[in-house]
């Protein structure tokens, strides 16, 4: 079968129009008709080759929703026209420990969707039938892309980390990934603080699902709320002053990160120590944990504020998401 894509060449490249051939289907796999596909920050960095596993040509592309337009003789539970979803994962071994136990995405061999092979950008992705997720009946296709990767990341925090309803939780950095995470929080029952380096987003935030908005930037509002906070998320890739949150956080309290954050966390013990508060971070999540996410969508009408472009006009997308004009995810349009 022939795929029409779009590629990088190289690093740090535009993407070009690219042709590659895909080989006889295996009898676990399936190939999706791509209807959208989220463009993510990862996407970029894949193109950058900032993390040194990139392999060109490139085909970026990993929040993917479509149309099964072929199956494998052993493929279960899917047929062709049924309307699914993939992510960043398009296959895992289903044979390890963290498999057999439901934890597929903690796989050591699993297969990223745009790793070592191509992703979404295209009209046609193929992936094991396990990491296909079909969509609920109900679900706006068009927005459902970044639910596979931006919403799982910071929907399986939720779970991990045991948040209650009777919660007050803290979001840092409301982008791509935190302005769903306000969205999920507020629908789990949480009182929700959203931290932010621009205060003139208050108003946006709070229809977003924020109870309160506290400046980042200002260590008196922070100071304000310590002790005050069961969990925080943090969403940002940035360097930030680690003890001013953990301050924040009442004894036993939580402090989650699923924000790519490149250079060492400084994290003092003793403010663990001291109220046996804890570090923890994650990927994105299971595939049974994004199957009940999408539910979870579905039943509050919980979608990702998007924009939308036809996926020729991808290096304007591209250009968009970099000069961080994003409000707040940008899905194409195949």
């Amino acid at each position: 079968m022939k795929v029409n894509a779009y590629a990088a060449k190289e690093a740090k490249s535009k993407l070009e129009q690219f042709n590659y051939e895909l080989g006889k289907i295996g009898n676990e796999q399936v190939d999706i008709k791509v209807h959208y596909c989220g463009l993510c920050h990862s996407d970029i960095s894949m193109i950058n080759n900032d993390w040194g596993q990139s392999e060109y040509p490139l085909v970026p592309g990993h929040e993917i929703v479509g149309e099964v337009l072929n199956v494998g003789s052993e493929v279960k539970g899917i047929k062709k026209g049924d309307k699914v979803g993939m992510g960043w994962y398009s296959a895992s071994c289903m044979h390890c420990n963290q498999c057999m136990d439901g934890k597929q995405h903690l796989c050591n061999t699993a297969e990223a969707t745009i790793v070592g092979r191509h992703g979404g950008f295209a009209d046609v992705v193929r992936g094991h039938w396990s990491w296909a997720t079909i969509l609920p009946e109900d679900i706006d296709m068009s927005k459902a892309g970044p639910l596979f990767c931006g919403g799982i990341t910071v929907f399986n925090p939720i779970v991990l980390s045991g948040v209650k309803p009777t919660d007050k939780v803290g979001v840092i950095g409301i982008g791509g990934l935190g302005h769903l995470a306000l969205k999920f929080l507020k629908a789990w029952g949480c009182e929700v603080t959203a931290f932010t380096s621009s205060k003139d987003k208050t108003e946006a935030l709070k229809e977003m699902g924020a109870h309160n908005v506290v400046d980042s930037t200002n260590p008196k509002e922070l100071e304000g709320i310590a002790g005050s906070l069961d969990f925080i998320l943090n969403t940002t890739n940035v360097k930030l002053d680690w003890d001013s949150f953990l301050a924040t956080l009442s004894p036993q309290g939580k402090l989650h990160t699923v924000g790519a954050v490149l250079e060492p966390m400084e994290i003092p013990a003793f403010s663990m120590i001291a109220g046996e508060k804890s570090v923890g971070g994650s990927p994105l999540g299971s595939i049974s944990l994004t199957r009940k996410m999408l539910e979870f969508c579905v039943r509050h009408d919980i979608y990702p504020t998007v924009e939308e472009f036809k996926m020729e006009d991808i290096n304007d997308a591209i250009v968009h998401l970099e000069e961080g004009k994003a409000r707040f995810r940008i899905v194409l349009k195949a």
